[in-house]
């Protein structure tokens, strides 16, 4: 089988490029060849069109893309496809489901006057036109042969508002690589990790102020538990219209007097990402659901962080924000409500009181890992694929 895949790839930095490269590379171990039609092409409206008529789409057999992270030139391509090649087979995987973009290219007149305006007038213009923006997602999701999500939360709430049959939503789960297995560090110390991309909205600013709770409550405990912020930055997530957010960040470890808790790993390479995970005993997820997008829809995706975490075997606390709640939901980790920092402390202090959990937990983290493997992810988008070549073969 030859597939085009339309998605982000490194050296991009964020998580769905990451995702398509792993993706990528188990599709080709399992014989599939996978071009890159649209790798270098800028995602707006003209260089797609230009990308989409260039590039002969007879010799695939199937095209599928990876949609979500703010992005909007798969989609466009989607839509240019099917208009072009209304028997060809298209697939995606939506990252952020209830949507598939959230938002336009371009805003209507005259509602993209307000763009160039104060805030919130521009957010303002965006809420306006998302009737337009939802018809245009769901002209594009209707025409798509098949799409997958990585959590069943996420498909029931794309097929409700894409208005899709059921059975058009697959479910397939985030895929990990094969990490070996390694013990837990000694329980004396508790070791924190939060693992991902650091800037705002992911609730960093929570996690420290339920670590300073928890040694208000319990000061022994203070030399016995360590929090480690590690993973990525990027200049245009950590220096925005709020300032140097990294800055912000230390300020308020100092303030909080958590200076001599917190460790740093900043940018961290790949190779060393298992090697730190390992290091610890939980990974802990803060994450809030955004505000200007809760207008818009809700957000039921999951997070490559707690993929990290189960290939890994280490369990996970996280908000109920997204998905995430499905996801530790069988033992590999525990929930507590978004923004609710005196519900993380407790959990926090639960764990810290009873440190077995930890070690319960990074057990059905590691079954969790060893169920979701990427080459036997990619034997599932195999047979998704196979599919739905056969079914716009017949026209369906």
């Amino acid at each position: 089988m030859r597939i085009a895949l339309l998605a982000p790839l490194p050296p991009e930095k964020n998580g769905i490029a990451d995702y398509a490269n792993h993706f990528k590379t188990a599709l080709e171990q399992l014989g599939v060849e996978v071009l890159t039609p649209l790798s270098g092409v800028a995602g707006t409206g003209e260089a797609i069109r230009q990308a989409v008529a260039a590039f002969d789409w007879r010799r695939v057999d199937l095209v599928h893309a990876e949609l979500g992270g703010g992005r909007l030139g798969e989609f466009l391509a989607l839509r240019a496809l099917r208009r072009a090649y209304p028997h060809l087979a298209l697939t995606a995987t939506v990252h952020d489901p209830e949507r598939l973009v959230w938002r336009r290219e371009h805003l209507p007149f005259p509602l993209n006057l307000l763009a160039r305006l104060p805030s919130p007038l521009p957010q303002a213009a965006v809420v306006l036109a998302d009737p337009l923006t939802l018809r245009e997602e769901r002209q594009v999701a209707q025409g798509l042969t098949r799409l997958v999500t990585l959590t069943r939360l996420g498909a029931e709430c794309l097929s409700q508002r894409m208005q899709l049959p059921a059975g058009k939503v697959a479910v397939i789960n985030h895929a990990n690589l094969s990490i070996a297995a390694a013990p837990l560090p000694p329980l004396e110390t508790l070791r924190l990790l939060y693992f991902g991309f650091i800037y705002r909205g992911k609730g960093i600013e929570d996690l420290l102020q339920a670590l300073a709770a928890v040694f208000q409550q319990a000061p022994q405990r203070r030399e016995r538990i360590r929090l480690t912020l590690a993973g990525g930055t990027a200049a245009e997530m950590a220096f925005g219209a709020g300032g140097n957010y990294l800055e912000q960040l230390t300020r308020q470890i100092a303030d909080l007097g958590l200076a001599g808790t917190i460790d740093w790993r900043l940018n961290l390479p790949a190779s060393e990402i298992a090697q730190t995970i390992q290091a610890h005993h939980v990974m802990v997820l803060p994450y809030r659901e955004s505000k200007k997008l809760g207008l818009l829809g809700r957000q039921r995706g999951t997070s490559g962080a707690l993929s990290w975490a189960a290939a890994c075997g280490r369990g996970a606390i996280t908000s109920d924000a997204r998905a995430f709640a499905e996801e530790v939901a069988s033992g590999n980790g525990a929930i507590y409500p978004q923004g609710d920092v005196a519900a993380l402390s407790a959990q926090l202090l639960r764990l810290a009181h009873t440190p077995s959990l930890a070690r319960d937990w990074a057990e059905r983290a590691g079954e969790i890992g060893r169920e979701r493997l990427w080459p036997l992810t990619a034997q599932k988008f195999v047979q998704l694929f196979d599919e739905a070549v056969a079914g716009a073969d017949h026209g369906a």
